[in-house]
């Protein structure tokens, strides 16, 4: 018995498992070819990638483009699998990252933090990249499939749905995170149907995110009408993840009163481990003193309590002093750090073992 596979655009996707782009430097080639691998879809984040290759000459918005095009290039010499990008919407080389992704003929870009309103505008002739938005609500999901269809004649190859359970930066106020309406099972089906009401011009997967830990997650999803899963945080702690491993055992070691919210410098709230650099934050001693990156459309460093690429960065290297890890609800859950396959085949042996015993 297998988990049913799904298409997005012209891609089989045999495992309905997305694996979520995750920065800076967690998830790239190591971690998004063991996944596609697998039979899921392995997934590069394109944020801060220029701080991976500081030997390469030029500016860093000019490092972030031939980052990008080394790790999606390294990831086909390890996998014959689906590979996708994630490029975040806030990103101030956003446009230049989207042409990048669909020169190097990347399977999928996911586009979120944001509205990717245009993001059909960048492909080009032959392009066989698809197009998958990232929202926080149905209302969005029409927005997006309304204006690319009215501007561009085309939909979504496939829908994320991210609810507030998610790691990282979260695109609900503070108030809804908790609020039981704002659920990831209460966002699903109104977006299920806005896939449908377009079922006549194309089949519209939508992918369920945010919190999704176990095979018995997976199922539910499945039943309400979701094509397939995407996982963020459980990848985290495996021997293929890009991240030092001082960062994966931060995500082993964690307990569920660590994990936190915090007011990322971009404006929004996010899903973090709580630990020295944040408690140094909320003291007021990691004033950033200037800027060379300028990543981040929305960041203000005169404001901004601290870098958070920088933060990130520093993180996934291993130093926690001076960064934190964005993780999902469920993090703390992890107890070692595994392969992706054994991951892979636990979530497979849940799944099966719930739907059988309904």
């Amino acid at each position: 018995m297998k988990m049913k596979s799904f298409f997005i655009g012209k891609y089989e996707i045999k495992l309905p498992i997305i694996q979520g782009g995750m920065g800076v430097g967690v998830s790239l080639n190591g971690l998004a070819s063991a996944v596609a691998n697998e039979g899921g879809l392995g997934v590069i984040s394109a944020a801060g990638i220029g701080l991976l290759y500081p030997q390469h000459k030029g500016t860093y918005l000019e490092k972030c483009i031939y980052g990008l095009r080394e790790e999606i290039r390294k990831a086909r010499q390890k996998t014959h699998g689906v590979i996708g990008v994630n490029i975040m919407v806030a990103l101030s080389n956003f446009a230049d990252m989207v042409r990048t992704a669909i020169e190097e003929k990347t399977d999928v870009v996911f586009a979120g933090a944001g509205l990717p309103l245009d993001l059909p505008s960048y492909l080009t002739e032959g392009s066989k990249t698809q197009l998958v938005p990232i929202v926080s609500s149905s209302r969005a999901a029409r927005l997006i499939c309304e204006k690319w269809s009215a501007n561009y004649n085309y939909l979504p190859d496939a829908i994320v749905v991210e609810g507030p359970k998610a790691g990282g930066h979260l695109g609900f106020k503070n108030e809804q995170i908790e609020d039981e309406s704002y659920s990831l099972e209460h966002l699903i089906p109104p977006v299920v149907e806005v896939a449908r009401s377009y079922a006549g011009r194309k089949d519209i997967p939508v992918i369920a995110a945010g919190g999704i830990t176990t095979g018995e997650d997976i199922a539910r999803f499945l039943a309400m009408g979701a094509s397939a899963v995407q996982m963020g945080s459980i990848f985290v702690p495996t021997e293929e993840c890009d991240a030092s491993v001082e960062f994966k055992k931060v995500y082993v070691n964690a307990h569920r009163e660590d994990i936190c919210i915090i007011q990322s410098p971009v404006g929004m709230p996010g899903r973090a481990l709580n630990g020295e650099f944040i408690r140094s934050v909320a003291e007021g001693r990691e004033k950033p003193g200037a800027c060379p990156f300028h990543c981040i459309k929305t960041c203000d460093y005169t404001k901004s309590p601290y870098c958070i690429i920088m933060a990130l960065y520093n993180a996934a290297k291993g130093n926690m002093k001076k960064g934190y890890a964005f993780a999902g609800s469920n993090a703390y859950l992890s107890d070692k750090i595994r392969s992706v396959k054994e991951v892979i085949e636990q979530l497979k042996a849940d799944f099966f073992l719930f739907k059988a015993a309904y």
